[in-house]
């Protein structure tokens, strides 16, 4: 069997530390939602940008200014580094709607 094939389990403690309220929705910054998924974040990007027509407008946003500087501030330190764009969030019915890892 090879590590493609393979089913890793993510601890509930870890996915609910990456779900943040905004726009008074639950949402998954692309950042952590490719981590997640093993991807780097521009790949997730790029497939979402391609088959956006395959998704409802209000499962996914990017953040403004405004709400990115509110999330930043939450933190101590930022994961985030020094982004060139605004990150996208997904809703949780964007989520849903991913495929197991196969």
């Amino acid at each position: 069997m090879s590590v493609e094939n393979c089913n890793v389990l993510v601890p509930d403690e870890r996915v609910m530390s990456k779900i943040y309220l905004t726009r008074d929705q639950k949402v998954m910054i692309d950042s952590d939602l490719a981590e997640l998924n093993g991807v780097e974040t521009k790949v997730l990007k790029q497939q979402v940008r391609r088959n956006s027509d395959r998704f409802p407008v209000d499962f996914m946003f990017e953040l403004t200014d405004n709400e990115f500087s509110i999330l930043r501030s939450q933190f101590v330190t930022s994961s985030w580094g020094g982004v060139r764009y605004l990150p996208m969030v997904f809703t949780e019915q964007w989520v849903a709607m991913l495929p197991a890892n196969e």
